[in-house]
């Protein structure tokens, strides 16, 4: 199997289908994920993750947690907790909150800015990049796991 086969590439139009790949991400994760999310500021991250979060089932606000570091959405099927390192100082701060903890095997985590926690966090099961293109946003998931790698298969087949 090649290198492209662990990888869904698309084209998002507008928030509302960065709403809709999130919500289509949480339907193809069965067991729990680590999830990267690679991109600029504004492009589309917290977005996406809201999409993912409401997809499990959550029916308030989601919101950034860019000054918490972690946000945690208790639900009865699924614990999520979304991450945003971007004010992150020292990656030894992610020891000090209990970082290990929250990589249970049924939880998803969603982690904005992984590089400032390089040597903290749990290997990636999907790698996500989101970037302009144009008017538009494209989104690159990349599997560096088997569970990645099923996550894809599923997003390519749905």
């Amino acid at each position: 199997m090649n290198q492209q086969d662990h990888v869904f590439e698309c084209f998002l139009a507008d928030e509302n289908a960065t709403v809709a790949m999130g919500t289509k991400l949480s339907q193809v994760i069965d067991k729990g994920a680590v999830i990267f999310l690679h991109g600029n500021l504004g492009a589309g991250k917290t977005t996406l993750t809201r999409g993912v979060v409401k997809g499990f089932g959550h029916k308030g606000n989601v919101k950034s947690p860019t000054y918490t570091l972690v946000e945690p959405y208790e639900l009865a099927e699924q614990h999520i907790y979304h991450f945003d390192l971007y004010r992150l100082a020292d990656p030894e701060e992610l020891e000090f909150m209990g970082i290990r903890d929250y990589f249970e095997n049924n939880s998803v985590c969603l982690i904005e800015w992984p590089e400032k926690g390089a040597g903290m966090l749990a290997q990636a099961d999907l790698e996500i990049t989101m970037e302009y293109v144009e008017s538009a946003r494209k989104i690159t998931i990349s599997a560096n796991t088997e569970n990645g790698i099923t996550i894809i298969n599923k997003l390519k087949n749905d």
